[in-house]
């Protein structure tokens, strides 16, 4: 079967009785070489155990399983289950999990499913659960590295230098933990139906050790998310309101303590910023 005609995609869902769930964010890549480049770009070999979110049809995870030891796929939508059945009939090395992603316990699942495998990601992710899905797979780790095609504004924003108006909070919360990198766009023609946007293929490398030293991870990420809460406020109003147990001189002086400018905005900020915020409230109290 070919997974990359769209007659013959047409005619495989239509046997199989499945429709298009437009909350489920399903496009289906239809340009063969998007696919191989990125199970290529992955770096999975016979020692990998890969996992896919979303396989769709099962393009992307066929060439996974030529290249790994083992896919774990994990589809939501329970219609696609019969149609993957069929397409990736006979590849042992694939197992296919019924569920929602964000509801899984992903360590679990890897110690389960891909014992004796080094973990990683690769995947046509949804675009509705992007960002969540990626915050997850950052916190979770044991996956080396992730692999991912989304929407090329998210991946801007996921791959922007920290200091870059683009960077938010889960960019910094992401690049904390794993380097980010952007590789190559995907048009909307590759996709059936093809979506209204252009895509990008981003991977995400596991630090051995994360960016920044803090004495309190936790109270990084309050402050991260908090510098971000008035997006176009400063630095200072954001912090207050995040902080409002410190009022707003505390929360000034607690921001030029570390050398930074109370009306300076959220996004002009590095890790290492952050990190001097974070530790100066943990070790002062303010």
């Amino acid at each position: 079967m070919n997974l990359y005609d769209s007659e013959e995609i047409r005619s495989l869902l239509n046997r199989h009785g499945f429709r298009f769930s437009h909350s489920m964010g399903q496009n289906f890549l239809i340009d063969p070489a998007i696919p191989r480049r990125i199970a290529e770009a992955s770096g999975c070999g016979p020692e990998s155990g890969v996992l896919e979110i979303g396989p769709g049809i099962g393009p992307l995870t066929a060439e996974l399983s030529d290249r790994a030891g083992k896919v774990v796929a994990v589809e939501l939508d329970r219609s696609l289950l019969p149609v993957l059945a069929e397409t990736l009939s006979g590849r042992s090395n694939v197992e296919i999990i019924p569920g929602d992603i964000l509801k899984l316990d992903l360590t679990r699942l890897a110690e389960e499913h891909l014992s004796g495998l080094t973990p990683m990601v690769s995947s046509n992710l949804p675009y509705n659960i992007t960002t969540p899905v990626l915050s997850l797979l950052a916190e979770t780790p044991c996956f080396t590295s992730v692999t991912v095609l989304v929407q090329r504004e998210v991946a801007h924003r996921i791959c922007a230098a920290p200091g870059d108006p683009e960077c938010g909070a889960s960019a910094l919360l992401i690049q904390y933990r794993m380097e980010s990198a952007l590789l190559f766009d995907v048009p909307p023609a590759c996709f059936y139906p093809a979506p209204k946007v252009t895509s990008s293929v981003i991977r995400c490398t596991r630090r051995t050790q994360p960016a920044v030293r803090v004495d309190d991870e936790a109270l990084l990420f309050r402050v991260i998310r908090g510098a971000f809460l008035l997006r176009r406020k400063t630095l200072a109003n954001s912090l207050s309101a995040a902080f409002p147990e410190l009022g707003k001189a505390r929360t000034e002086a607690w921001i030029t303590s570390c050398g930074l400018s109370p009306s300076i905005r959220g996004e002009r900020l590095s890790l290492q910023d952050f990190a001097n915020l974070t530790n100066s409230l943990n070790r002062d109290g303010m």
